[in-house]
């Protein structure tokens, strides 16, 4: 590579970067790692909200979907897709479809997906490391995609709530 944005926010190749379970998306210039057991819906959850986003005219893609390279990088976690998946999501009940994508973001927030029961009515200041860098969790019911929207929207601070 050159001397473009990607060279610049990679993590060190002497570090190895931890192989995690999630999905991962970019919303403007903030990106979102969504994790969970199998079938919680992460990619459903990221699908909803890269729509939601392009509807509104706010830039959205696809980071990784399934399995993402995480690893430190000067502080922030950066998430990249592996080669093989790359542009892949996994449509429930159609398997792997192509979609647009970027190889790789600095993850602002991570969405948690757990049961009902498990979810707090308010979240403040929790924040958890990836890859040894902290970073700031919500936890949001699984298979909820009408109330994960506005949660997600609101922890990042895009409208309607800025």
């Amino acid at each position: 590579m050159g001397t473009g944005f990607w060279d610049k926010i990679m993590p060190d190749p002497t570090v190895q970067a931890e192989n995690i379970h999630g999905t991962a998306i970019l919303i403007g210039e903030r990106g979102v790692l969504i994790t969970g057991p199998s079938g919680s819906g992460k990619t459903t959850l990221a699908l909803a909200l890269i729509d939601h986003c392009r509807q509104r005219g706010l830039f959205s893609r696809l980071i990784g979907d399934d399995r993402l390279l995480a690893a430190d990088h000067a502080g922030r976690l950066v998430c990249r897709v592996p080669s093989p998946i790359a542009g892949l999501a996994e449509v429930p009940g159609f398997g792997p479809r192509p979609l647009s994508f970027e190889p790789g973001g600095v993850i602002d927030l991570r969405v948690r997906l757990v049961p009902a029961s498990e979810v707090a009515r308010f979240q403040e200041g929790v924040s958890e490391p990836i890859a040894g860098c902290p970073v700031p969790r919500i936890d949001l019911a699984e298979r909820n995609v009408p109330a994960a929207l506005p949660a997600v929207m609101a922890r990042l601070l895009i409208a309607p709530f800025v």
